[in-house]
């Protein structure tokens, strides 16, 4: 994977950003990407699923499954002295 590397612009300053990249490309790998060899996806040939998931279908499960947002914070401005 590219993300691993510093040559490209993919490469992730923040570990929280890493860790998301590598497990949305993980789950890609298993549950959206057909195998040549298996002619299914991985998750369909251990019966995690019973169909390809398309990149909609993760988005919803990981809107789902994330935390969800807490109340917006006002702003305040600074007072100049």
């Amino acid at each position: 994977m590219r993300r691993f590397t510093r040559l490209t612009n993919g490469f992730s300053k923040k570990v929280e950003s890493h860790a998301a990249m590598v497990s949305i490309d993980t789950v890609f790998y298993n549950f959206c990407r057909v195998h040549k060899t298996l002619r299914v996806t991985p998750a369909m040939e251990a019966g995690l699923t019973d169909h390809v998931w398309d990149m909609e279908e993760v988005i919803a499960d990981m809107d789902e499954r994330g935390p969800k947002p807490g109340r917006q914070r006002t702003y305040k401005p600074r007072i100049s002295k």
